[in-house]
């Protein structure tokens, strides 16, 4: 399965550096995501990027709708991507759904992620007792309806209003990659991730997590990084970007890389 996985999830190493370091991009994205991200790590790091089998830019031949019930099968090709390179122990980079795919690969493998720095990060996106997520299920079935009655229009209303910010570049930028993906995955993918509940995971990572959270962010509420500072099990801290969006690799690429590198370097 090793090299036709790295085959087929368009996996690259890249950079000159020492130590490896792993990109892995959100829903409606592809690896392109980091783009404006990348030149600021290739000389201190060797980069892994990849693409989750539910992206675009990956032959929609290969996602098993009876495997990717859940984001557990997600957190397999992660682990098996890092099997087959060799890697022993990477600083891991996650946006939105692949931070909590890093959280799920941490628990199983904590001696391969020296670090988690999650972007955008929830474990549940539906309120519930106690609990801000952000949605109200019938929210969460309107947009489900919205997907699957006319998917080019949802991306249109969805993308500003995900990106948040003024930056038209990046709002063309994730309407791109989301016109990518075939809609029937698409649509298959969101249930999966708006319907998933991972807090009682969070316990056990014992990696270190730092929880880059944008001061506005329609998709993640500023409780859920607090949230999860108190709930992961290891040494957790919550950095604040002055932006808003829930796509700051697309709408302030420099900021980002300025608190990944620091997140890197403590």
């Amino acid at each position: 399965m090793g090299q036709t996985l790295l085959d087929a999830l368009n996996v690259r190493v890249v950079g000159t550096g020492g130590s490896y370091m792993m990109l892995a991009h959100g829903f409606g994205t592809d690896q392109s995501a980091w783009n404006r991200i990348l030149p600021y790590f290739l000389s201190q790091y060797k980069v892994i990027l990849y693409d989750l089998v539910c992206a675009g830019s990956v032959n929609p031949d290969y996602f098993d709708f009876g495997r990717y019930t859940s984001l557990d099968a997600y957190a397999d090709d992660l682990l098996n991507i890092l099997d087959t390179l060799g890697v022993e122990c990477c600083a891991y980079v996650g946006h939105s759904v692949s931070a909590m795919i890093g959280i799920l690969a941490s628990v199983r493998r904590p001696e391969l992620f020296s670090k988690l720095i999650l972007i955008g990060a929830s474990p549940r996106f539906l309120n519930d007792t106690d609990y801000h997520g952000g949605f109200e299920e019938c929210e969460i079935e309107k947009l489900f309806m919205a997907m699957k009655s006319n998917y080019e229009s949802w991306i249109c209303g969805f993308a500003p209003l995900a990106v948040g910010a003024d930056v038209p570049v990046a709002v063309r930028e994730f309407s791109r990659t989301l016109f990518n993906m075939r809609p029937d995955i698409s649509l298959f993918v969101s249930r999966i991730v708006f319907n998933s509940d991972l807090r009682a995971v969070l316990g056990l990572v014992k990696t270190p997590c730092w929880i880059i959270q944008t001061a506005k962010d329609v998709s993640v509420p500023m409780s859920v990084a607090t949230y999860l500072k108190d709930s992961l099990g290891g040494q957790n801290t919550v950095m604040m970007l002055n932006v808003e969006g829930h796509l700051p690799h697309l709408s302030a690429p420099v900021l980002l890389a300025h608190h990944i590198n620091i997140a890197l370097s403590r």
